[in-house]
């Protein structure tokens, strides 16, 4: 090949020239993907970069997961149903028995099942309108640095500055609450929320419901603790108030446990569900209610694509295969303590940066508030070596580590090995 043709094969100009400028991520990872497998990511010319990145947690168990593949091509050489609204289908059926089997039965839920569109957006939309519509309220609590979409009912509760400034229009009916933390150490956040309920004067209206993620992602990795969590829920029991668990980031094994709220053993009204929950990566979304807040009447939430039944096929196989037993979770458990010491000891390195090291399971990061912008350095720096790592928090000051589960020790070091060179050449100028 010559150096023109492999120049061209992972050429930008045709992103440039016709795709919006909404687009974002190919601005950080500027290089044409061809093809991936586990933690790797090969571009159009060969080149190959480890993946700490999955997908924005949509690859929880790896690119083309063989054991999700092979059943997904069985399944289309069978003719099986590909869309199906919400039809009964045998994929369905088959995931929602498994779903049953390994996540509801052990944990002692008994939430009913809500297929909506397949994005996470979608499911926080269903998940707030049922709310609204099983309490006769219309007020919902979100938290400070929350993200829960981009729809406007979603959006709404997001709080980024930069996401809700293109809504275009007002973004109502939501009330923001300093989240877990957000006041600093040994500042109970939620005083000031059952303060604010319990006083007429507070210009707070009884909610329908409140929102939150036990570990906010996009946020910055900020983690609620189980006592806080655990207060949240008997404030909203007590009140009448639903309480709403995003887990769409968090969940599915991210933190360690199938849901991140189980460490502090809450029990929600609803949890929303996403990203990872395919497996695969192809879309689906789920809102898990409880069978008294299931007061939909049919069709009163609908959706063309509700019914990705290849994704129940691969999501069923990723139950069966991962959720059975504990060898998974046990697995991560030793991977996320050798990327925590890592994190900690980078930490202990760099005294003068104030760096703080905040997640769980294999959802952490790395913030610098002294150096906002030291973070974006080193995820570019780092792309320059090989590997795909992105930022988050209000500012862009956490560097987010979200490999997959599945990564390999050999792979988590190697990886972390890459983002201590990029550091090192960023702060030598």
């Amino acid at each position: 090949m010559s150096g023109a043709a492999a120049l061209d094969s992972t050429s930008l100009d045709v992103f440039d020239r016709r795709e919006s400028e909404v687009r974002g991520y190919v601005r950080a990872f500027p290089t044409v993907f061809d093809r991936a497998s586990g933690s790797t990511l090969v571009d159009a010319d060969g080149r190959e970069y480890l993946d700490f990145f999955a997908g924005a947690g949509v690859l929880n168990y790896g690119h083309n997961n063989p054991a999700f593949t092979r059943a997904i091509i069985e399944y289309l050489e069978r003719d099986g149903i590909i869309h199906g609204l919400d039809m009964a289908t045998s994929a369905k059926r088959a995931f929602i028995e498994a779903f049953e089997r390994l996540v509801l039965a052990p944990r002692g839920l008994d939430h009913k099942l809500q297929f909506t569109g397949p994005t996470g957006a979608n499911a926080v939309e269903a998940a707030l309108k049922v709310a609204r519509q099983a309490t006769g309220r219309s007020n919902v609590v979100a938290f400070t640095n929350a993200f829960h979409g981009l729809s406007l009912g979603s959006l709404a509760a997001t709080g980024n500055s930069h996401y809700r400034e293109a809504a275009g229009v007002a973004l109502g009916d939501i009330a923001r609450l300093p989240y877990d933390g957000y006041l600093g150490a040994g500042v109970d956040t939620l005083d000031l929320f059952e303060k604010m309920l319990d006083d007429p004067g507070s210009g707070l209206d009884l909610p329908a419901a409140v929102i939150v993620e036990a570990v906010q992602g996009e946020g910055g990795i900020n983690v609620a603790g189980p006592q806080w969590l655990q207060r949240l829920r008997a404030i909203t029991e007590a009140r009448g108030i639903l309480l709403i668990l995003d887990e769409i980031q968090a969940g599915v094994g991210r933190t360690g446990a199938f849901f991140a709220f189980e460490e502090s053993g809450i029990v929600p009204d609803i949890v929303t569900v996403s990203k990872s929950i395919s497996g695969s990566g192809l879309p689906m979304s789920l809102v898990l209610l409880r069978p008294e807040v299931d007061v939909w009447k049919p069709g009163a939430h609908t959706g063309t694509f509700r019914g990705n039944n290849l994704a129940f096929v691969s999501a069923r196989v990723a139950l069966e295969t991962y959720w059975a037993d504990s060898a998974f979770t046990d697995g991560v458990a030793a991977k996320s303590a050798l990327l925590r010491t890592e994190l900690e000891q980078v930490a202990a390195e760099h005294p003068d940066l104030g760096f703080v090291v905040r997640g769980r399971g294999l959802m952490y990061g790395i913030a610098c508030d002294a150096d906002r912008a030291l973070a974006g350095r080193v995820s570019k720096a780092a792309f320059a070596r090989g590997l795909v790592i992105e930022t988050s928090g209000a500012h862009d000051e956490v560097l987010k580590f979200l490999p997959a589960l599945t990564i390999t020790e050999d792979e988590l070091r190697r990886g972390l090995a890459i983002v201590r060179e990029s550091l090192a050449e960023v702060l030598a100028g």
